[in-house]
């Protein structure tokens, strides 16, 4: 609590209401949207000054145990919401004006360092911020911070020599998932509202998931990515790497997207709505959905396709039209190995030469007949360029398979990781593994699914369906067809009005 007027905010403004399910006001105001927020500081409940107080005082508390927000700018943080109050004072009206927020330490924010997690990067302190940070700023946000990463961003895990491990507020032995894990672990603990992540092989999705909040893998390249790359690296439009918004809400994400989603040389102002098309269906009755939990390479946990099964059941009942297969639906293992190859593609660029050298005896080694996704990924780091050139036009082909099932259907739901978080690992990664249904499986092998949207840069939502036995979060991934983002955003939000989304970790709502 930061003062009394924030405990009369809590019960007033944001009260049984507003909140579902919330009765205390701290509760209410850790655990709200943007647009309550907006609300409460409209109508004067609460300052941008003292619900800043409030989430700097929420951050010192509880991050000592899970170590989220790990660059904290906190004077600057309440300078910009004495700056915010002004504004409102004046009655100006900007999306985000007085909404704090935190920032993925991966992108460039004026003054703060960008390390990607590597202590060679520790005093590397850009000069002006992303562009997508740059548009939210614009918007009025208050940064108080960046939040944890894995080395090079290249972990379903949030931990580096420089900051140390981010804990899962779930289960403190757990990952919150990567590499957006930190921003995932702050959301799900009531920090702020919303945050800023990116994409290539799950890495807004899997910490979703792992948490029990929402994020959304835009459209390849819908938002520019200007200022999100590795410090000393030439900035490039990726061919499979994105960057979008994660929340507590269906509605957060879309608000974001919004925000976020233009040309490049629009700038960072908010200067219009980018006219994506508009949801498929308005109605969950309407909707047509395909809904796939086994996958041909990777066995997938029993809690993860219970949960998916019981979405499936409550959809069916609220009248959806539900199938769980289609002769459309494009080979699995074809697009996994045609993923791996791709990834490492554009990720073996920047190996240093000894690295590069082994990868390619080690791809020339290999049998022809050697179909493993380790295989795909030795080959994938060492193709020529005919050889990539190939690959790229299977992905065309995959698209225009994709094209042709959302014909039939509206929405393909599907896990967003074979598991849930899993316990803590350090083991270097090209070593480790992770067991599923009692089978030892290569730790990178994971990335089956998220490819799944990636491969061919299709837009998914991952939203929050239900707790395993073990009482561990569950989410559904929501793929939509190139463009139609708005309709797996309209799709979370419909799930969640009507079965019910984010709920606050044991602990965390007291």
């Amino acid at each position: 609590m930061v003062g009394g007027r924030v405990a009369a905010f809590g019960s007033k403004a944001l009260g049984d209401e507003i909140v579902t399910g919330q009765s205390r006001g701290d509760d209410a105001l850790n655990f709200a949207t943007t647009q309550e927020l907006k609300a409460a500081l409209a109508a004067k409940k609460i300052s941008a000054l003292e619900l800043t107080d409030h989430a700097i005082a929420r951050i010192e508390a509880l991050d000592g145990k899970l170590n989220a927000v790990v660059v904290r700018d906190f004077e600057r943080a309440r300078a910009a919401a004495k700056a915010a109050d002004a504004a409102l004072a004046r009655g100006e009206h900007r999306p985000l004006l007085g909404i704090p927020i935190v920032i993925k330490e991966s992108f460039d924010v004026t003054g703060l360092p960008t390390t990607w997690g590597v202590p060679a990067l520790k005093d590397f302190v850009p000069k002006e911020d992303a562009l997508m940070v740059a548009r939210v700023r614009a918007a009025g946000a208050i940064i108080l911070g960046k939040t944890n990463v894995p080395y090079v961003l290249g972990d379903w895990q949030s931990f580096n020599d420089i900051y140390g491990t981010t804990n899962n507020p779930w289960d403190l032995g757990r990952s919150p998932g990567g590499s957006s894990g930190g921003s995932s672990a702050a959301l799900a603990a009531g920090y702020v509202p919303v945050s800023l992540g990116s994409d290539i092989g799950g890495s807004l999705r899997v910490p979703a998931h792992y948490c029990g909040i929402y994020a959304h893998k835009p459209t390849l390249n819908l938002i520019p990515p200007r200022g999100h790359r590795l410090p000393g690296t030439v900035q490039r439009v990726s061919d499979l790497a994105v960057v979008g918004p994660m929340a507590r809400s269906a509605a957060d994400l879309e608000f974001l997207l919004d925000l976020t989603a233009a040309p490049d040389g629009a700038g960072a102002g908010i200067a219009y709505r980018l006219a994506l098309p508009e949801p498929r269906q308005a109605a969950l009755k309407d909707f047509r959905v395909l809904v796939i939990d086994e996958h041909p390479l990777l066995p997938t946990d029993a809690g993860v396709r219970s949960a998916l099964g019981r979405l499936a059941q409550r959809l069916t009942k609220a009248g959806a039209k539900v199938a769980h297969g289609s002769p459309l639906f494009p080979d699995l293992a074809a697009s996994a190995r045609l993923y791996m190859r791709l990834l490492m593609a554009a990720l073996s660029e920047r190996w240093p030469a000894e690295t590069y050298e082994h990868a390619r005896a080690t791809a020339a080694a290999l049998s022809p007949d050697d179909g493993s996704l380790q295989a795909e990924r030795w080959r994938g780091a060492v193709m020529s360029h005919r050889e990539w050139a190939t690959a790229d036009m299977a992905r065309i082909a995959l698209q225009q398979q994709w094209a042709e099932l959302f014909r039939e259907f509206d929405v393909v739901l599907c896990p967003p990781m074979s598991t849930p978080a899993f316990p803590h690992d350090h083991t270097p990664v090209p070593e480790r593994h992770i067991e599923i249904e009692g089978k030892r499986c290569s730790f990178f092998d994971q990335l089956v699914w998220p490819e799944i949207a990636t491969t061919p840069g299709l837009p998914a939502t991952a939203a929050p369906i239900g707790l395993t036995d073990g009482g561990l979060p569950v989410g559904v991934q929501i793929v939509g067809p190139y463009l139609e983002d708005r309709t797996p955003l309209a799709f979370a939000a419909l799930i969640e009005r009507e079965f019910g989304g984010f709920v606050p970790p044991p602990g965390y709502a007291d």
